[in-house]
């Protein structure tokens, strides 16, 4: 609507002013460092030299044969019909704005995903990742027609929306580092047989950064099984494929009454040797990859374990943070609808992951209890492993992990004439898994000096004891920041945009996520004196970080035998004879000291078996790796072709 008197002149100026801010973000035209341009505001004559720029640009790389596709599609701006010259026939002519844009370097890969093309006559913009233009993926009733103005701001909303989002992350995973340079890394380092099944990995999934990255290492630590027998490369071709991948819709009602959508995923890996156990894990960073990386680690733990049971992972991008307990219901409700018919005692049993605890377990097991129309047998009271629900046997399923972690590192201390009293140990994450392994390090006489969440790190130099880790315990029930620690105890101090492995230590726990230690953190650890990593998390290093510790001699004490804690428990919480009595903590922690016991020796047995050295800093890797593979192969031999 036009406004009487200097209105009109106010709307055309916000109209300019509008038009160069977002010429500024989506990086329009593209001329050399500094020069003035031409951007067209409304019909006019055209700039001869505004005609011959192209309409998107970026900085100067090497072109590769993508960027040769989508250079055929690019329109020129003198030949692109104006709408805008359509829609304001008979009305003045607007001037044209001199525009001096600079690059800069923040900008530089923020915005290469729009390109246009002509559909239908008219002149869009396109979105480069997904290949439709806006008003594909914009809720507004002038969709991509019209002004340029409206073209890029519907494609502005398509930038931040997830559908893009994932989009990009698959086109940037197919570009990154891991994809193009990780074949030349391999025959590097492995025989030329270990090396093709990589290549061949690569070629069938080359998105899946996490799980590319989990088989390396695998592969790696088999080269010399493989060397000696050709035909676990067959077996090692069929590990690699999982027998069974679940990926469906979760929509949900959230408290305001709106419907929302996540994604659910199960990855069965492989039932060679039993029914499936693995984690559900409800996280925003959730795909197939990750999951696929899970079930992966998850069967080779459970092979290494005493008992006989298969991998599985699973769970959904769904982030339970701030959300009430009757929308986390609703969407454990949903998630369950689709995946109760894959879950059972003889088929698949879940247990609790990173954003799964007791509440999520209950409402997912309640809903499971609802569609199959049982609680199971009798001798097996419920079908999920979890944590103090009323239908687990364990008492202590939450601290099994933790406390198994500990364990392990106390057996590796033991081989080195040590033990933990004194020695200072820095631990990442703060959820179930990293404030058991305080509490047990504590019980130990070690000193646990941090924590870390999502934001940064907490050190307490004075050491953690009891009473802190039970206020540490009070702020993530309450979801308050770690930063509050520091409110109450003075000579603590809370790091933002840090993480812990600058601290002097001797033995570091990342028990937060995959790849937390990167190349940089791991030359902060042998600096900071670390000796020994314990691997909380699955794959909590990165390449580059592993190729750092192993040249500094740094022992590692790998996750598929150091995290089998939990396994132990939660096949103690399916024994009708465990649960026919009361297990004191005593008696469980007994039970589960032996099993991490087991676990080791095997380990050391298959590192020295491939002549792997007890002191060598790969001993307890490949020698966990090895010896769950060659379980694992035997039962897929004896099985056939299946």
């Amino acid at each position: 609507m036009l406004l009487p008197g200097g209105g009109l002149g106010m709307n055309s100026m916000m109209d300019d002013m509008n038009l160069i801010q977002q010429a500024q973000r989506h990086h329009l035209v593209v001329r050399e460092l500094g020069e003035e341009i031409d951007l067209e505001i409304g019909p006019g004559d055209d700039d001869p030299a505004f005609a011959n720029t192209p309409l998107i640009g970026g900085p100067p790389r090497e072109p590769s044969a993508e960027d040769h596709d989508e250079s055929k599609n690019m329109v020129m701006v003198s030949q692109l019909p104006s709408d805008d010259q359509d829609m304001s026939k008979g009305q003045p002519v607007k001037r044209k704005k001199k525009v001096v844009k600079r690059w800069r370097e923040e900008w530089a890969d923020t915005y290469k995903w729009a390109y246009v093309d002509v559909k239908e006559g008219t002149a869009r913009i396109f979105c480069s990742v997904c290949r439709e233009y806006g008003r594909k993926h914009r809720r507004n009733p002038y969709g991509n027609e019209g002004s340029r103005n409206m073209q890029m701001s519907a494609l502005e909303e398509h930038n931040n929306s997830l559908l893009h989002k994932e989009a990009l992350r698959l086109q940037m995973a197919s570009k990154d580092k891991i994809i193009a340079d990780k074949p030349i890394y391999v025959k590097a380092l492995m025989s030329k047989t270990a090396g093709s099944i990589v290549e061949a990995a690569l070629k069938r999934d080359p998105h899946e950064v996490e799980f590319i990255q989990s088989l390396q290492e695998v592969v790696h630590a088999l080269e010399r099984v493989i060397a000696k027998n050709s035909h676990y490369v067959s077996i090692m071709e069929r590990l690699l494929e999982p027998e069974r991948m679940i990926v469906f819709r979760v929509p949900w009602v959230d408290d305001r009454g709106e419907t929302n959508v996540n994604r659910g995923f199960r990855v069965q890996f492989n039932q060679a040797l039993g029914p499936c156990r693995g984690g559900f894990r409800f996280h925003p960073s959730m795909t197939l990859s990750i999951t696929k990386f899970l079930g992966f680690e998850q069967t080779l733990k459970n092979a290494l374990s005493p008992y006989k049971i298969g991998g599985a992972a699973g769970g959904s991008d769904f982030d339970p943070k701030g959300k009430s307990d009757n929308e986390v219901m609703r969407f454990c409700q949903s998630f369950m609808n689709e995946m109760f018919r894959y879950l059972g005692i003889d088929k698949d049993l879940p247990s609790e992951e990173m954003g799964v605890g007791t509440r999520e377990m209950g409402y997912l097991f309640g809903q499971y209890r609802r569609l199959a129309g049982h609680f199971q047998v009798p001798e097996t009271p419920g079908s999920f492993t979890g944590p103090r629900i009323f239908w687990s046997g364990s008492s202590l399923r939450t601290e099994a992990t933790g406390y198994g972690l500990v364990f392990f590192a106390q057996l590796l201390l033991a081989d080195l004439n040590k033990d933990f009293k004194g020695l200072r140990c820095v631990v990442s994450g703060s959820g179930k898994i990293a404030l058991h392994v305080l509490e047990k390090l504590i019980a130990y006489g070690a000193l646990p000096i941090t924590v870390s969440d999502s934001k940064g790190y907490l050190v307490d130099e004075e050491g953690f004891d009891y009473m802190k880790i039970s206020f540490l315990r009070e702020i993530k029930a309450q979801n308050r920041s770690l930063r509050d620690y520091s409110k109450t105890y003075a000579r603590s101090k809370y790091y933002d945009e840090a993480k812990p492995w600058t601290e002097r230590c001797d033995v570091a726990f990342p028990c937060a996520t995959q790849n937390e230690i990167d190349q940089s953190d791991a030359i902060s650890l042998v600096n900071s004196g670390c000796r020994i990593l314990v691997e909380g998390s699955n794959m909590p290093c990165t390449p580059d970080a592993v190729d750092i510790l192993r040249k500094a001699n740094v022992l590692i004490a790998p996750a598929v035998a150091a995290g089998a804690g939990g396994v132990v428990a939660g096949e103690f919480e399916l024994n009708h004879e465990c649960n026919s009595v009361n297990w004191s903590p005593e008696d469980f922690e007994s039970k589960l000291q032996e099993a991490m016991k087991q676990t080791y020796q095997r380990s050391l047995k298959a590192a020295a078996d491939f002549g792997y050295q007890k002191e060598s800093p790969e001993a307890l890797v490949h020698g966990a790796i090895i010896s769950a593979f060659l379980t694992l192969a035997q039962a897929m031999t004896d099985q056939g072709c299946v």
